[in-house]
């Protein structure tokens, strides 16, 4: 990540900003794509001005969301938020879920994982990289029905590792995410390490 092999894309996801901050600020000077999905978008998205439910949300980091657009914005830097949503009704498996674009999200749903447009964007970004880094699921993947959009995000990293791209997946729920679809073998790198990775990422020395 030092001297990355360009065009450079980073994908984060999980529940919050709070504690990828320095990370996405730090990834900021260095990526040319920097992907966001996960519980975390829908702080962005209140950012934007958008409703968005039940979903989870800082929102004493609402402010802060809208800086990091701004900034990515002004360093020309192709920030990347999903389209569409899965919402559900409430926070379980069996719960009434459908798709949704992320400005239709009803007052009392909860989005819960990317949509299948979020899905090909996503993928359609991520298909000339060279080098991948990815920390954060894009939904709540323990849930059979809120699994996909992080499934896909490991798929299209073991199809990237196969034609030659450097694949580093950072620690947690990501690489349990990739044990899970069975892709452990296909990456180039996985940490176990989640806090540490995320360290490494931000720029500290371990």
């Amino acid at each position: 990540v030092g001297n990355p092999v360009r065009p450079y894309a980073a994908i984060l996801g999980g529940a919050k900003i709070s504690g990828k901050i320095d990370v996405i600020q730090n990834l900021m000077d260095k990526v040319d794509t920097l992907l966001i999905g996960g519980g975390m978008m829908f702080t962005f998205y209140k950012a934007q001005g958008l409703e968005i439910g039940n979903s989870l949300l800082e929102a004493d980091k609402v402010g802060l969301a809208r800086e990091i657009l701004d900034a990515a914005k002004k360093k020309n830097i192709k920030l990347i938020l999903p389209v569409d949503c899965i919402i559900a009704d409430r926070f379980d498996n069996n719960a009434n879920h459908k798709v949704v674009s992320v400005n239709s999200i009803p007052a009392e749903w909860s989005g819960l994982d990317i949509g299948p447009e979020s899905i090909r964007l996503f993928t359609g970004e991520l298909k000339s990289a060279k080098t991948i880094v990815w920390n954060g699921p894009m939904g709540v993947f323990e849930m059979e029905n809120f699994a996909e959009g992080t499934f896909a995000m490991a798929r299209v990293l073991a199809d990237l590792t196969k034609c030659g791209a450097t694949t580093i997946i950072g620690g947690g729920d990501s690489a349990a995410a990739v044990a899970k679809a069975g892709l452990g073998g296909s990456i180039s790198h996985i940490s176990t390490g989640g806090g540490a990775s995320l360290e490494f990422l931000e720029g500290k020395v371990l």
